[in-house]
């Protein structure tokens, strides 16, 4: 790093005052937080390595070590193998509430979601999706797998059952907002959606088409959608990148 940049920081990187009762890793995470808010990490400067930050510091190598992986952990810093340290750049959200239409929901963040692949044919369901749909195990049903992202990243990788009753064709435009095409098409409104989440692996093949590596932790969201009379009308898993995308969830307390 510059060292005009390194000497135009002294309130972040000013030795710690001695006898603040307080961990030195703790003192050091806040320090670094205060860099990382500074407008030139911010717009994607490294930070220093960790020599630098432990000799400015006043601290040992391993306890600046510690507070990067830290805050590297919680996705404030990124750090790539022989580049460095920077600003994580804000991964995108999405509320749960707004399951209808994520494309949609992303672009209302400025988001543009992009279809990295698209397929679409029929498939016999697995054991869980004949469950989710309430049909027979053996069922051929058609299938759509997409993979999609922005800023050139693939984010998530879908796979979707859809129930023989909404009797889709294959020849429907699945560019467009998922619930708005199977509505166009079929006249079936999409009213509610059960969802169940854990935390997974990426295997060889989600490896390959999210762009990660295997093994690298992804996030398994399963939903059931329903119509209005709770009859299901799609299954779908969904592994999402977690490095590049958050989940949320609003509660509110139970009235009495």
């Amino acid at each position: 790093m510059p060292a005009n940049t390194l000497n135009s920081l002294p309130a972040a990187l000013a030795p710690l005052p001695a006898g603040s009762g307080q961990p030195l890793h703790r003192l050091v995470e806040a320090r670094l937080r205060s860099l990382a808010a500074l407008p030139e990490f911010k717009d994607g400067a490294l930070l220093p390595d960790e020599l630098t930050i432990a000799s400015r510091l006043g601290v040992s190598r391993g306890t600046a070590r510690a507070a990067l992986a830290r805050l590297v952990q919680e996705g404030v810093l990124e750090r790539k193998p022989g580049i460095g340290t920077r600003v994580a750049r804000p991964r995108a959200e999405s509320a749960i509430r707004a399951w209808r239409s994520f494309s949609r929901e992303m672009a209302a963040q400025g988001i543009e979601v992009v279809n990295f692949s698209s397929d679409y044919g029929m498939h016999r369901v697995t054991d869980r999706a004949a469950v989710a749909l309430q049909i027979a195990a053996d069922t051929a049903v058609l299938r759509l797998d997409r993979v999609r992202g922005w800023g050139g990243q693939p984010v998530l990788s879908s796979r979707s059952w859809f129930h023989p009753r909404l009797r889709l064709t294959g020849g429907e435009d699945f560019s467009k907002p998922l619930y708005d095409v199977i509505e166009a098409a079929t006249g079936v409104v999409a009213d509610n959606a059960r969802e169940e989440f854990s935390a997974v692996v990426a295997t060889a093949s989600l490896a390959k088409r999210l762009s990660v590596k295997a093994g690298a932790p992804l996030l398994l969201r399963c939903h059931t959608v329903s119509d209005a009379s709770n009859r299901p009308i799609e299954y779908a898993e969904v592994h999402y990148v977690s490095s590049r995308f958050t989940l949320s969830l609003d509660l509110r307390r139970e009235q009495p």
